[in-house]
């Protein structure tokens, strides 16, 4: 009878492939779990409503922006060079102030005459955060214009100033990228 001294090692591979993938699973969902999920606000919405909503909220925009305009006034802006290697002009953004900020927005129809009864909201927030958030609701119709004021931003970076109007039953968007320097 011979005798068999070969050793088989296929068992340690299968424990240590095992442990490899427990490892590298744990790793994944702990990595993944330690990084922030922000909900997107486009449309100064919950994603999920503006999901659902979709098509009576582009119906609602593209007529409200076959009637009318909305335009942002006094504001500076930063000269931003564009990148040279992107094929898409960008807009410069609005320069923010450290403090207390005054925006001023107006609704014109497309005849020219301005809007003075919209429903008027206005949202300062960041891409990609929704910490620093600055929500106002019915913005009030000051001297021919919409204005917010007393925005008071302390922390610098990069924002959006989105602003909705509503007029009778259309609804308009406006979004306008800012930076505030450090």
């Amino acid at each position: 009878m011979a005798k068999n001294n070969e050793k088989t090692y296929w068992p340690h591979m299968i424990l240590g492939f095992l442990t490899i993938g427990l490892t590298l699973s744990y790793w994944t969902v702990k990595s993944a779990s330690s990084m922030p999920v922000q909900e997107s606000n486009q449309y100064m919405l919950k994603y999920q409503m503006a999901d659902m909503n979709i098509n009576q909220i582009m119906e609602k925009k593209i007529a409200f922006d076959q009637a009318y305009n909305i335009n942002i006034l006094d504001v500076e802006t930063m000269v931003m060079t564009d990148n040279v290697n992107s094929n898409r002009s960008q807009p410069n953004p609005v320069k923010l102030a450290q403090g207390a900020n005054l925006f001023s927005y107006e609704v014109i129809a497309k005849n020219g005459t301005k809007v003075s009864d919209a429903n008027v909201t206005f949202l300062l927030t960041q891409p990609h955060s929704r910490t620093e958030d600055k929500f106002f609701l019915d913005v009030p119709y000051v001297d021919g214009k919409y204005q917010v004021k007393d925005v008071n931003i302390t922390k610098a970076g990069r924002y959006t100033l989105q602003l909705r109007a509503e007029v009778g039953d259309t609804i308009g968007y406006s979004e306008v990228s800012a930076y505030l320097k450090p």
